[in-house]
Formats: C-alpha cells, structure tokens, sequence
C-alpha cells in the first residue's frame, strides 16, 4: 500500500488549494480514504473522509462548508479541495486509509500567510 500526496504550498488567507493523494497497492474503491493535518507543535487532526461506496462525505467542523473532498476510483485518487484558507489551516496534510491496518503518507505541507 502506498498513498503519495501532492499539491501544498504557499496561498494567502482567502485562497484555495486542491491537495491530492494518489494511491496504489490495495483495491481503492472498497476502502474508505481520509485527510488529516497536522499543525505545528499539535496534534494530528481528522479532517475529512470519503466512503467507499456511494461516496458519502463527512466533515471536521472547523473546514465544513470551505474544503471538499472527492474520489476518483478509476485513477485510485482522492483529493482535498480547500477554499477560503485561514491561517490556522496550516499544517502538513496527510491521506489515511485502513486495508488491514492504518496506512499513511508522507505528507504534503500547507501555508497560508500574507
């Protein structure tokens, strides 16, 4: 199993960004997929999360109604659509998924700041 994010980076407050995770090795339209973050000196945090079938979503209160999160089970990725960015939705963005046990990815860091 092998989840590889991509799509961080600098954005100033009131921007957007589409974080990705491509994933591999598993059959990915029968798991369920996940964003978490991670602030610096916190916590890791769940975010969002996409069902396997029917594609259900369910959301942290604190991006409800700013990010998105989507499937694309013929490509095998799941993506993280960020609007309206605060400051204090900086943090490294990591995709999760359970297949026998907890599968992570390295990560991809988000900035925002003027």
């Amino acid at each position: 199993v092998k989840l590889v994010e991509s799509g961080g980076g600098l954005v100033q407050p009131g921007g957007s960004l589409r974080l990705s995770c491509a994933a591999s090795g598993f059959t990915f339209s029968t798991v369920g997929m996940s964003w978490y973050r991670q602030a610096p000196g916190k916590e890791r945090v769940w975010v969002a999360t996409i069902t396997s079938i029917g594609g259900s979503t369910r959301y942290a209160d604190s991006v409800k109604g700013r990010f998105t999160i989507s499937r694309d089970n013929a490509r095998n990725t799941v993506d993280l659509q960020m609007n309206s960015l605060k400051p204090e939705d900086t943090a490294v963005y990591y995709c999760y998924t359970v297949y026998g046990r907890d599968y992570w990815g390295q990560g991809t860091p988000v900035t925002v700041s003027s």
